[in-house]
Protein backbone atom coordinates (compact mmCIF):
# COMPACT_ATOMS: atom_id res chain seq x y z
CA UNK A 1 0.00 0.00 0.00
CA UNK A 2 1.33 3.26 -1.08
CA UNK A 3 0.65 6.72 0.99
CA UNK A 4 1.17 10.05 0.07
CA UNK A 5 1.32 12.61 3.16
CA UNK A 6 0.81 16.01 2.36
CA UNK A 7 1.59 18.93 4.06
CA UNK A 8 2.87 22.65 3.40
CA UNK A 9 6.93 22.82 3.62
CA UNK A 10 7.66 18.67 3.55
CA UNK A 11 9.55 19.80 6.39
CA UNK A 12 7.85 18.54 9.79
CA UNK A 13 4.06 16.66 9.57
CA UNK A 14 4.64 15.15 5.89
CA UNK A 15 8.18 13.50 6.71
CA UNK A 16 7.01 12.43 10.16
CA UNK A 17 3.89 10.75 8.86
CA UNK A 18 6.88 9.02 5.77
CA UNK A 19 8.96 7.84 8.57
CA UNK A 20 6.26 6.44 10.74
CA UNK A 21 4.73 4.67 8.27
CA UNK A 22 7.97 3.43 6.40
CA UNK A 23 8.08 1.23 9.53
CA UNK A 24 5.13 -1.03 8.80
CA UNK A 25 5.03 -4.20 6.42
CA UNK A 26 3.57 -3.86 3.35
CA UNK A 27 3.00 -0.24 3.04
CA UNK A 28 5.43 2.65 1.12
CA UNK A 29 5.01 6.12 2.27
CA UNK A 30 6.61 9.79 1.07
CA UNK A 31 5.69 13.49 2.10
CA UNK A 32 5.55 16.03 0.26
CA UNK A 33 4.38 19.50 0.34
CA UNK A 34 1.84 21.96 -1.30
CA UNK A 35 4.45 25.20 -1.38
CA UNK A 36 6.81 25.40 -4.58
CA UNK A 37 9.91 25.69 -2.34
CA UNK A 38 8.69 22.28 -0.58
CA UNK A 39 11.14 19.96 0.26
CA UNK A 40 9.65 17.58 -2.25
CA UNK A 41 7.00 19.46 -4.04
CA UNK A 42 3.87 17.30 -4.49
CA UNK A 43 3.89 16.42 -8.46
CA UNK A 44 1.66 14.15 -10.48
CA UNK A 45 3.72 11.50 -10.70
CA UNK A 46 3.26 11.48 -6.20
CA UNK A 47 -0.49 11.84 -6.57
CA UNK A 48 -0.48 8.69 -9.34
CA UNK A 49 1.70 6.57 -7.36
CA UNK A 50 -0.34 6.61 -4.22
CA UNK A 51 -3.03 4.85 -3.21
CA UNK A 52 -4.17 7.19 -0.61
CA UNK A 53 -3.17 10.70 -0.01
CA UNK A 54 -3.15 12.04 3.18
CA UNK A 55 -3.33 15.84 3.70
CA UNK A 56 -2.89 17.40 7.76
CA UNK A 57 -5.06 20.47 6.80
CA UNK A 58 -8.12 21.36 4.79
CA UNK A 59 -6.20 24.11 3.03
CA UNK A 60 -3.89 20.78 1.63
CA UNK A 61 -7.02 19.21 0.54
CA UNK A 62 -8.36 22.32 -1.02
CA UNK A 63 -4.52 22.66 -3.01
CA UNK A 64 -4.49 19.01 -4.14
CA UNK A 65 -7.85 18.75 -5.43
CA UNK A 66 -7.51 21.86 -7.45
CA UNK A 67 -4.29 21.13 -8.72
CA UNK A 68 -4.66 16.94 -9.51
CA UNK A 69 -8.73 17.19 -10.08
CA UNK A 70 -8.58 14.54 -12.76
CA UNK A 71 -5.58 12.13 -11.08
CA UNK A 72 -8.05 11.98 -7.84
CA UNK A 73 -10.84 10.48 -9.56
CA UNK A 74 -9.62 6.86 -8.56
CA UNK A 75 -7.86 8.05 -5.38
CA UNK A 76 -8.73 8.39 -1.76
CA UNK A 77 -8.09 11.75 -0.45
CA UNK A 78 -8.72 12.10 3.42
CA UNK A 79 -7.83 15.44 5.65
CA UNK A 80 -5.97 14.16 8.73
CA UNK A 81 -7.00 17.70 10.59
CA UNK A 82 -3.03 18.00 11.79
CA UNK A 83 -2.13 21.89 12.66
CA UNK A 84 1.55 23.00 11.90
CA UNK A 85 2.50 22.82 15.65
CA UNK A 86 4.30 20.10 16.26
CA UNK A 87 8.15 19.28 15.71
CA UNK A 88 9.45 16.66 13.39
CA UNK A 89 8.52 12.96 14.89
CA UNK A 90 7.34 14.74 18.19
CA UNK A 91 5.72 11.91 20.20
CA UNK A 92 2.86 13.30 19.72
CA UNK A 93 2.11 13.85 16.45
CA UNK A 94 3.32 10.14 15.93
CA UNK A 95 0.34 9.30 17.98
CA UNK A 96 -1.92 11.39 16.06
CA UNK A 97 -0.96 9.91 12.71
CA UNK A 98 -0.88 6.24 14.00
CA UNK A 99 -4.29 7.08 15.15
CA UNK A 100 -6.18 8.83 12.56
CA UNK A 101 -4.51 7.15 9.24
CA UNK A 102 -4.54 3.40 10.64
CA UNK A 103 -8.07 3.43 10.65
CA UNK A 104 -8.24 3.96 7.09
CA UNK A 105 -6.14 1.18 6.01
CA UNK A 106 -8.03 -1.85 5.13
CA UNK A 107 -5.32 -4.16 5.16
CA UNK A 108 -4.26 -5.92 8.61
CA UNK A 109 -0.84 -3.69 9.35
CA UNK A 110 2.16 -4.37 11.78
CA UNK A 111 5.01 -2.41 12.69
CA UNK A 112 8.57 -3.71 11.99
CA UNK A 113 10.51 -4.14 14.76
Amino acid sequence: MKLLFVCSENRLRSPTGEEVFSQYDGIEAIGCGTNKDAKTPISGDLVEWADIIFVMEKSHRNKVTKKFKPLLKTKRLICLDIPDEYERMDSVLVRLLENRVLRHIHTHVRKNT
